[in-house]
């Protein structure tokens, strides 16, 4: 025999003819090739084709005429009993039937349609989405800054020299083949621009706060900006508002008890920008009470398992362009370690293994706090209540009646850590000192602000150092407000927000004006 007896991948038995067996053909003509038997049933026993002179002249033209590819029709006896072989080969060009294009894939037939049908039309003309020149951009439309910032974390990594730094913009494009001809390609946009969602929609990530499960969601947020923005915005509004202890986005040394890896954590965000479909949904990050979780449009590379990324794998990058360039900042390697970072990094951390699952067209990343012990937590409690009581002796009778109701609703609207009645006296000290224009900029920080919003934005003044020193400098000494950025205080890039202590006095403060 000339094929594999057992219907498989690429064979497909079919008692008769159908016409609508042509999108059987299409599919395996877009897939790797295969075999459709005519004349068997799905057992693989013969049953004979009465017409089997009918079609053996008339199947090699209707396969041309509608799918415009030739395909060897043989015929086979087997015990005076016929039956049809149809070879298709695959092809390097898309086939299509009537303008429709299907995909042998496994033992299925599928429609192609979308984004899965861009993808497809791309690889098949020997391109990927983010290299494909973006018509409607200009070099107007690339943020000098992010570039600016690539060039600096290029360097520092030694994967580019010094001499980037000579470059105009237009020419570190060209150097970086991120533009053509005077044309911005995709991944210029999706990388450096000024506003990527101009010209795509979704460049986005959507992080919620959740409690025990989806059905509790305390509070949003919704960034959006180019990769180089997003990957210093995403751990800033982490820190800021959606995880209990900060943890050092600046540093890879290990982190506080309980909460997660660092190495973790940034590769998760990596992942998801850099291999993540950018015509599909926007990247979402949900951060619960045990867990954290973080999804991406788009799928594994055709003949990558989700165990193989347990173990060394090859790097196949959906977006090559987008990869090169974060591998050159530093920011990434080329040999597809990153999932192995996240499920080592969770190991030596002694936390549960991550998962790693197909969800909705995309992938979904889980990490998982440890168990915690509610035994020994009560008793940890009661004796830090006790001591504290014993400590706080001296408390006035209002803090004490007011100190259940104020923790519990602070708790409640922020991840805080619950503070000790000592802790609550003093924080409402603070809030007798402070100014009403102090505890206005405490509010208008609860999400992070750069220097410019506040000063000019907020407060309405010209942007000068003198006005820092009088109104962000006394918050930042009181721990009131936090730089997203400690360890570059400079950074063009740094922003300010509202401390859990800051939160603490806000609500004393409102407490107070009743």
């Amino acid at each position: 025999m000339e094929f594999i007896m057992s219907e498989s991948q690429n064979i497909e038995w079919k008692q008769s003819w159908h016409d609508d067996y042509l999108k059987w053909i299409c599919g395996f003509a877009n897939a790797v090739g295969g075999t459709i038997v005519i004349g068997k049933d799905d057992d693989g026993r013969i049953t004979h084709l009465e017409n089997y002179r009918a079609l053996m002249e008339s199947l090699p033209n209707k396969i041309r005429e509608n799918l415009g590819i030739i395909c060897d029709v043989n015929l086979h006896d087997e015990d005076d009993k016929k039956y049809i072989a149809i070879r298709v080969n695959p092809y390097t060009v898309p086939v299509s039937l009537r303008g429709r294009y299907y995909y042998r894939s496994g033992s299925s037939k599928m429609e192609m349609t979308g984004v899965t049908l861009n993808d497809f039309l791309l690889k098949k003309a020997g391109k990927t989405w983010d290299d494909v020149l973006e018509e409607g951009a200009k070099l107007d439309d690339i943020a000098t800054e992010s570039l600016q910032l690539f060039c600096k974390d290029a360097i520092k990594s030694g994967r580019m020299s010094e001499d980037i730094l000579e470059l105009s913009d237009r020419d570190l494009l060209d150097k970086l083949r991120l533009i053509n001809g005077g044309k911005i390609k995709r991944a210029g946009i999706i990388l450096f621009g000024k506003d990527p969602n101009y010209f795509y929609p979704n460049i986005k990530v959507k992080i919620g706060r959740f409690g025990s499960d989806d059905a509790d969601l305390r509070f949003h947020e919704v960034l959006e900006g180019n990769i180089i923005e997003l990957l210093q915005e995403v751990p800033q509004i982490l820190n800021a508002k959606f995880l209990i202890k900060a943890i050092d986005f600046e540093g890879m040394q290990r982190i506080e008890k309980n909460e997660y890896p660092i190495a973790a954590i940034r590769e998760m965000i990596l992942n998801a920008l850099v291999h993540r479909s950018y015509m599909g949904s926007m990247i979402q990050m949900r951060v619960y009470d045990d867990k954290l979780t973080i999804w991406n449009e788009g799928t594994l590379p055709d003949g990558m398992e989700l165990e193989s990324l347990k173990r060394h794998h090859i790097s196949r990058p959906r977006n090559p362009l987008i990869a090169d360039v974060c591998f050159k900042a530093g920011y990434i390697d080329s040999w597809g370690r990153g999932t192995l970072k996240i499920y080592n990094s969770c190991d030596e951390a002694g936390l549960p293994e991550p998962q790693i699952t197909a969800l909705d067209g995309g992938i979904l990343v889980a990490v998982y706090k440890k168990k915690e012990h509610p035994a020994n937590d009560q008793a940890n409690d009661q004796a830090n209540d006790q001591a504290n009581d014993q400590a706080d002796e001296g408390t006035t009778d209002k803090i004490k009646k007011s100190y259940d109701s104020l923790v519990k609703l602070a708790m409640e609207l922020f991840p805080i850590k619950k503070p000790t009645q000592k802790q609550y006296a003093k924080y409402a000290t603070l809030a007798s000192e402070l100014s009403d224009q102090e505890i206005s900029i405490l509010n208008f920080a609860l999400t992070p602000k750069s220097n410019k919003e506040i000063q000019e934005d907020f407060l309405e003044l010209k942007r000068h150092n003198d006005n820092f020193k009088k109104y962000i400098e006394p918050l930042l000494t009181q721990q009131l407000l936090r730089r997203t950025l400690p360890n570059v205080p400079s950074s063009p890039l740094q922003k300010y927000f509202t401390s859990d202590s800051g939160k603490i006095v806000l609500l004393i403060a409102k407490e107070e004006k009743k």
